[in-house]
């Protein structure tokens, strides 16, 4: 009986370690966000050569990225595919030739998160597509899709179950072996004992409190836990991903911006030739909203705020009051970033930090902001030196010092306002 149970017990371990195995192995590879990719997918500019079920000028997107099981891979392809090329990856150089050596953008800017995004949405849409296409004809020969999700969760539900079962029989026999150590006694005069002598209610805690293996493995799982849970919390202070207020007005920025089309330096003129991208004033809004949904509530604040009377179209200074937003995006106080040196001489797209706001009804933080999230762009995006004034002038400036010319801290941009006055 003693050998029939240490082999259940060894069976019992090792089902327990291959459940283990198999509920890590389908939830090792990480999941994307749809709906996020959607927006990236459009709003990114992959819409202009790709379809996920027509080829345009480039593949179609859904067999391609559906038959490539390698996320990693093709994260490096999208984030800067000429660099695979010209490291003579095999794999890349397969998929160039195979579509006519075609050059294909880079978008660096993209992180690893946002392609995982993009990669779920293609997916998703393609398996959408696939099953609302009719069914085959009758005898016609099935595709090879491997086992669905269903089988995979009965099997893991019937090791899970033989687990249990294999834990009741083993606590069956352990019971057994002690009536048999005893000698044969009932298991009615065990009860009865029972009642005549106390029973310790701490008997089993008591047990366990001596097994020094057992209360060492709780104790390094609980320092684990609480140093992760450390880790984790000290690393996100002040990152504020996802910060959405509630704004004075609601200024839908998809309708303005993405259905409007209105470019977002119209308002935010401040991005392409200062420091600040800037809040626009009240008198821009009513360029347009002086005649456009003038029985809006939410445009009626503009008026209030303005002391502005729609029936007679005068305005009373008394009555004007700023708006008082709030501020979405916080960077600290030791932090410096400049709009114009991005948006004006580098040439980065207002939705490349703050995301896809031409699909925000209210805008929230998108990116992490983080000193690790500027960085990575920093390593990945090119710099375009052609027809730039600014890397011109430092491309001057370098002939001058080779030719050693005197330099001055002018000719380098000295004398600009932002340079002093922060």
């Amino acid at each position: 009986m003693r050998s029939i149970s240490l082999i259940f017990k060894q069976f019992s371990g090792s089902v327990l370690l291959l459940a283990c195995f198999t509920v890590w192995g389908f939830s090792a590879k990480a999941q994307g966000d749809p709906a996020k990719g959607e927006a990236l997918f459009k709003s990114v500019g992959c819409t202009g050569c790709h379809k996920i079920d027509v080829k345009l000028t480039g593949p179609a997107l859904g067999p391609v990225i559906t038959e490539e099981t390698d996320d990693k891979f093709l994260t490096h392809w999208i984030q800067n595919n000429q660099a695979l090329i010209a490291a003579k990856d095999p794999k890349a150089l397969k998929v160039y030739n195979d579509n006519g050596q075609g050059a294909m953008s880079v978008f660096p800017s993209l992180s690893d998160g946002d392609v995982a995004n993009i990669i779920a949405y293609v997916r998703a849409d393609w398996k959408t597509m696939q099953a609302a296409k009719p069914a085959a004809a009758v005898g016609a020969v099935a595709a090879e899709t491997g086992p669905s999700d269903l089988v995979v969760f009965c099997l893991i539900g019937v090791i899970v179950l033989a687990f249990i079962i294999i834990l009741v029989l083993n606590r069956v026999i352990a019971t057994l072996e002690r009536l048999l150590s005893k000698g044969g006694v009932s298991l009615v005069e065990e009860v009865v004992s029972e009642d005549v002598i106390p029973v310790d209610r701490w008997a089993t805690v008591k047990k366990l409190a001596k097994n020094k293996k057992l209360v060492f493995f709780i104790l390094f799982c609980g320092t684990f836990a609480l140093g992760s849970w450390t880790w984790f919390a000290l690393w996100n202070t002040n990152v504020h991903q996802g910060y959405q207020p509630v704004q004075p007005i609601k200024f839908p920025h998809d309708l303005h911006a993405g259905i409007m089309k209105i470019d977002c330096q119209y308002c935010h003129s401040g991005a392409y030739k200062s420091k600040n991208a800037s809040i626009p004033s009240l008198n821009v809004c009513m360029n347009c909203h002086k005649v456009v949904k003038t029985e809006s509530p939410e445009i009626h604040k503009i008026y209030d705020a303005l002391g502005y009377d729609p029936q007679t179209t005068k305005y009373d200074s008394s009555k004007a009051r700023p708006i008082q937003w709030i501020r979405v995006h916080n960077l600290p106080d030791f932090a410096y970033f400049n709009h114009s040196q991005h948006v004006k001489v580098g040439g980065i797209k207002c939705q490349t930090c703050h995301g896809p706001v031409q699909t925000m009804k209210e805008v929230y933080q998108y990116s992490p902001l983080t000193m690790k999230w500027c960085i990575q762009c920093h390593k990945r995006t090119d710099i375009n030196m052609k027809g730039n004034a600014y890397y011109e002038n430092m491309i001057q400036v370098h002939d001058l010092i080779k030719r050693g010319v005197k330099v001055t801290p002018a000719q380098l941009g000295g004398i600009e306002c932002g340079k002093c006055h922060y």
